[in-house]
């Protein structure tokens, strides 16, 4: 499935859409936090171990623009379910990704086809297999929005000792029915969220790219933020991100050679036998981008809990057995 769903970028034909909903300013403060860094480390180690134990359901994450197509389509089909409707279709999907400019419709449909055949969508009951039949997640894909939701809650726990990830998984089904449609759109509507930096971009839209960023981050000292520009990781081997990944050594080459063309990357001795080390400017972007990530999370979390409290949402049958 990785393969199939490795598309080319679609840019949006309307940039002035996606516009960040939260001010700068806040996404700052979140960086200037005491434990902000600490956060991070718990983010790009937790998604490693993630693709590590789920690589098949991991894939759906693996890209920028399978992470986006995945929020879209799990926003529409919880948009659904808040009004009593039965979930998500083939061609809502494809006006979903043309209206915020993530994808064609081919693109978007290829993507549908090829999760509902990997079992990550099924069609609801009543549904024949058309194109204006409605699908749900399965249990397997609402179990990972579940845990990747539950993660950043516990790295903004992390930072200001707040109880998000304890009081989201009290009655995570609840939630999601309102959490998933305001970050969705938040995250979709946001251009530091979508269009990542040169550095980043070289691996986000590649196959599987965004854990290999994830794995060069985790494997930094956190000692050595303060204090060097060029950070070690504790990668010293092509061949460890090949296994750890299960790609080529041609493709993880051409990736690192493009980094280390911009100065992103390179090597600290013998290339391709010793540590690989990333610019401060690599770790900082990556760490900016999680930082309005979480900025987004929050919002939505604290808008989602007020709402249950002054007029609770019934539980949908919203897990498949």
């Amino acid at each position: 499935m990785g393969k199939v769903l490795d598309f080319p970028v679609h840019r949006s034909a309307h940039p002035a859409r996606a516009i960040c909903t939260r001010p700068a300013g806040k996404t700052g403060e979140l960086i200037e936090a005491k434990e902000f860094s600490s956060a991070v480390f718990l983010l790009a180690q937790s998604f490693v171990a993630v693709y590590e134990s789920l690589p098949r359901a991991a894939v759906l994450f693996a890209t920028q623009q399978r992470w986006l197509l995945c929020h879209a389509a799990l926003s529409d089909y919880f948009r659904a379910v808040r009004r009593v409707g039965a979930g998500l279709t083939r061609r809502g999907l494809g006006n979903l990704t043309q209206h915020y400019g993530i994808a064609s419709r081919n693109t978007a449909y290829a993507f549908f086809d090829e999760a509902l055949q990997y079992n990550f969508i099924r069609p609801v009951a009543g549904s024949r297999g058309g194109p204006s039949d409605q699908v749900g997640p399965t249990q397997l894909m609402l179990s990972m929005l579940i845990h990747w939701y539950n993660l950043h809650f516990q790295a903004l726990d992390l930072i200001d000792g707040g109880g998000r990830a304890a009081r989201f998984l009290v009655e995570p089904e609840r939630m999601l029915i309102l959490i998933e449609p305001l970050a969705a759109h938040a995250l979709l509507s946001c251009r530091e969220v979508r269009s990542p930096g040169p550095l980043h971009a070289i691996f986000a839209f590649a196959e599987a790219g965004r854990f290999l960023v994830d794995r060069l981050i985790a494997g930094i000292d956190p000692e050595d933020l303060g204090r060097q520009d060029r950070l070690l990781t504790n990668v010293s081997s092509i061949s460890h991100l090949v296994q750890s990944f299960g790609l080529s050594q041609a493709y993880v080459r051409r990736k690192l050679s493009a980094a280390e063309s911009i100065g992103g990357v390179g090597w600290s001795g013998r290339r391709g036998r010793s540590q690989i080390w990333i610019s401060r400017g690599f770790y900082e972007g990556y760490a900016r981008a999680h930082a309005r990530q979480l900025c987004i999370l929050d919002d939505a979390f604290a808008e989602a809990s007020s709402v249950l409290a002054s007029s609770p949402v019934k539980s949908a049958a919203i897990f498949d057995s």
